[in-house]
């Protein structure tokens, strides 16, 4: 009896439906970086793209431009400070700022920068 009733549920889970989700192809168009130094090691990176299918997709095109910035200045590490992101009609912009470091900074959202590079070239997302 014990067993019967540990079966209907899962039973009856298994006839639920799973919720449709769209398969559009993600073709995302990256239009480019403007990477200003701020003071020292803060830097602010504008990106823009059309295409992205969420906030994520713009947010990883900061990060990869960001972690090359580092690479190029001879710094292994970045932490992100902020990102402010709008979008008007099919344009995305993201105004991103980071700190560069040439160690692991302190923070919750550090990026180490030969790892995030390696990862944004194999994925397709262009950097600096």
């Amino acid at each position: 009896m014990i067993r019967a009733s540990i079966i209907s549920p899962l039973l009856l889970a298994a006839c639920v439906q799973a919720p449709q989700t769209s398969r559009a192809p993600f073709t995302p168009d990256y239009e480019g970086v403007e990477t200003r130094l701020l003071d020292g090691d803060l830097v602010q990176f504008h990106v823009a793209m059309t295409g992205a299918r969420n906030g994520a997709d713009l947010d990883n095109y900061a990060e990869c431009a960001a972690a090359q910035y580092a690479l190029i200045r001879g710094y292994g590490f970045a932490r992100h400070v902020r990102t402010k992101m709008k979008q008007e009609g099919g344009n995305q912009t993201a105004d991103a700022v980071y700190t560069i470091s040439p160690s692991l900074p302190r923070g919750l959202r550090t990026i180490d920068a030969e790892v995030v590079v390696a990862d944004c070239e194999a994925n397709g997302i262009p950097t600096v």
